[in-house]
């Protein structure tokens, strides 16, 4: 069914799929690990999609904060804490939107960073895509294959058929009906204090901006360029949009969330084209959150990772497509970029590939 740019369908359902190769890893810890509530973490990422789906009329993934997620699970953050650091980044990114000073920074962003970003990000999803794979060799090639023959067709979606694939094997291994646990559940109230708002950007907020300036500004415009280039997307509202959702979901229990390249191009490799992915996943998000949370905990935990990696593996390769346009210094400055990312992190990647960028403007005229 067709609705101007909202469209839902098989495809759109398949292409909301698309980025929970970045959603299940981290997700999981946040449940498992530090103790978060399902049903916040579900409810309010839920209607977050929503409220995306309708503001940008566009698939624009919603993915847990990288930086934040990894400390927080590796350190087994108390929630309160997790909390604080996704208000204390939202406030920055309001300024950021507000001020006008995000565009400034994404028009001093050379190509060659954008793209190496774009890149490093492709090459660590590949990466960390094959490890699950090898967690299971045969079920994560059978995936690959599923995904190959199946990407384009509208009546069974690959993404849609590998979900279904994978809550087939948790059933075969007789852990299906010790996942299910029906009820309802409301998302909780939660509340955190100014100290632990500073104490968890000193600790990775501050570090988690620049990971985002350079993935879910840089990199997605750059992307949504590509994929819509007759639906521009600013970087002020992105911004501005981030910062809104994480002042309010972290009192109901949310996670801190940003948009993502690799969610991107995730969903657009499994079909995702209009706005309705955004509504479909949120929908499906809020409905699972309020019956189904303790389930989906549980099922989280027991689907086959491999089926997981096979579809990070794809969406980091469809990610790294986008280089080849390059030429001569930008080419250059891409794999400065790349490179650092790679062996450090993404924002010291991106401040060493512009200062690369300023050198060779200066001393290569050519």
């Amino acid at each position: 069914m067709r609705l101007g740019d909202f469209e839902f369908s098989l495809r759109e359902l398949a292409g909301s799929m698309g980025d929970f190769g970045t959603l299940f890893p981290l997700a999981i810890g946040y449940i498992a690990i530090c103790g978060m509530n399902p049903a916040g973490l579900l409810i309010m990422m839920g209607l977050t999609n929503v409220a995306t789906g309708l503001v940008y009329r566009l698939p624009m993934p919603l993915q847990p904060k990288k930086a934040i997620a990894a400390t927080a699970i590796a350190q087994r953050w108390p929630t309160s804490l997790i909390y604080a650091c996704g208000f204390g980044t939202g406030l920055i990114w309001l300024v950021l939107g507000a001020t006008g000073l995000v565009r400034k920074l994404a028009r001093v962003t050379p190509k060659g960073v954008t793209r190496g970003i774009q890149l490093a990000l492709g090459i660590m999803l590949a990466i960390q895509g094959f490890k699950l794979i090898s967690t299971w060799w045969l079920l994560g090639i059978l995936s690959i294959i599923i995904v190959l023959i199946l990407r384009e067709n509208r009546y069974a979606p690959a993404a849609i058929v590998l979900m279904v694939l994978g809550i087939v094997l948790v059933a075969l291994r007789g852990q299906l009906l010790e996942v299910i646990d029906i009820g309802i559940t409301l998302p909780p109230l939660t509340v955190f204090t100014p100290q632990e708002i500073w104490r968890s950007l000193v600790l990775v907020g501050f570090a988690q901006i620049f990971l985002t300036f350079t993935n879910a500004i840089i990199a997605t415009t750059s992307l949504i360029g590509h994929y819509w280039p007759e639906k521009r997307v600013t970087e002020e509202k992105l911004a501005l949009n981030m910062g809104l959702m994480n002042v309010i979901a972290p009192f109901f229990g949310g996670m801190p969330m940003c948009h993502g390249a690799g969610g991107l191009a995730g969903q657009y490799y499994f079909g995702a084209r209009t706005g309705g992915t955004n509504i479909i996943e949120g929908l499906v998000e809020i409905s699972l959150g309020l019956w189904f949370s303790n389930s989906i905990a549980n099922l989280f935990v027991a689907f086959p990772s491999s089926i997981i990696g096979a579809m990070m593996f794809l969406v980091g390769i469809e990610l790294a497509k986008f280089v080849w346009d390059l030429r001569g210094r930008e080419f250059l400055i891409m794999g400065v970029t790349t490179a650092v990312s790679l062996a450090s992190n993404m924002a010291i990647g991106f401040a060493t590939g512009v200062a690369a960028y300023y050198l060779c403007r200066r001393f290569w005229k050519t």
